[in-house]
This record gives structure tokens, sequence and C-alpha cells, in this order.
């Protein structure tokens, strides 16, 4: 199934409605979806160089309004959709912990979880049903998805379709590895004694 998903949506970039597929992919990852859009969008800036910020928008946009969709399936649905949603992902065990924390932690989470591999749809729909302040969630994904949509189009515009086999096997290593010096800076820092 997820072979048949993502032949589909590779097809979908050489469309003449492509941009309009990136943004419904865009936002239906970021509640139940499970190809990220980065599939789509590689190819459609490989082949027009020129619309690469356009598609990077496109992509920001459609992916932070399928967020506020997820959160919106964690806050009002979460029996009903959420829950199996998180059970398809296999999250719903580790739900119950985390959800006791997830505020303290939940603009991080969020941030993290746009930039890296680690599937955003599930961090939305937990946002929604831990009622994580909704300016917070916003804010961290537009930052989150920003980054992660822009930087893979100044890559692909500066280097051409040579960069697509790191960005398709080793970006999500790369924004993780970032990541965890960001956090590890943040938590040294409150580790160090003032005064």
């Amino acid at each position: 199934m997820i072979r048949s998903l993502y032949d589909w949506t590779m097809n979908l970039a050489g469309h003449r409605h492509a941009g309009l597929a990136l943004f419904f992919i865009a936002a239906i990852e970021s509640s139940v979806f499970p190809i990220p859009p980065d599939i789509l969008l590689i190819p459609m800036i490989i082949a027009a160089p020129t619309r690469a910020w356009r598609y990077a928008l496109i992509c920001l946009v459609g992916s932070v309004l399928g967020g506020l969709v997820g959160y919106g399936i964690g806050f009002f649905l979460f029996e009903t959709v959420g829950q199996p949603v998180l059970e398809l992902y296999g999250y719903a065990d580790k739900f119950d912990q985390f959800r006791d924390y997830y505020n303290d932690w939940g603009a991080w989470a969020v941030f993290i979880a746009g930039v890296t591999p680690f599937p955003y749809k599930v961090i939305t729909i937990l946002s929604g049903v831990t009622a994580l302040d909704p300016v917070v969630f916003t804010l961290a994904s537009i930052l989150a998805r920003g980054l992660r949509f822009f930087v893979i189009a100044a890559l692909i515009w500066k280097f051409g379709p040579v960069i697509r086999d790191f960005i398709e096997r080793r970006l999500g290593l790369v924004f993780t590895i970032f990541i965890v010096v960001l956090v590890g800076g943040f938590a040294a820092i409150k580790l160090i004694p003032h005064g």
C-alpha cells in the first residue's frame, strides 16, 4: 500500500495541477497521510527550479493548515479519529506517559517533529488532545515546517538533481542531529551555574 501511494505521489509531480496537489498532500500529511510532501516537492523543484520558493511556500501553508486540522482532530475527535491514527503509527500505547509532560515541551515537540522524519501528524493530534496553546502550536509549526521546506528548496535550487539522493536518504538525519545539538545546547545553558 505504501509503495502504491509513493508511486501515485511521484506521478503528481509532473501534472499541470502539481501545485494544488502539493498543497493537498502537505495538508493531509500533517493530519493523516503517511507520505511526506517532500516526495512531491523535490521532483517539482528539480523540474522547475525557478519556482522553488513558490513550491516551498505552498508546502508550508498546506502543512500548517493541515497541522491545524490535526490539532482539531486531537481536540474534538480524539476518540473517533485521533486514537485510531495514533494506533496506526504505533504511538497509542506511549500516549498516556507522554501526555503528562507534553505541554511543558509542546513547542519543542512541534518544532522537532516539524523538521525531522518523526511523523508530524502524531504531534499535531497530540497537541490538540493535550490542548497545547494554539498560538504556540501554530508559530512552532510555521518555524519548523518553513525551515524544513525552504532548506530543501534552497538545496535543490542550488545543487539541482545531484542533491536529490542526499535529501531523500539523509536530510532527516542531518535535521535530527541539528535538533539534538540545539536542544543539548539549551539544556547545557540551563545547567551552567549563573551568578
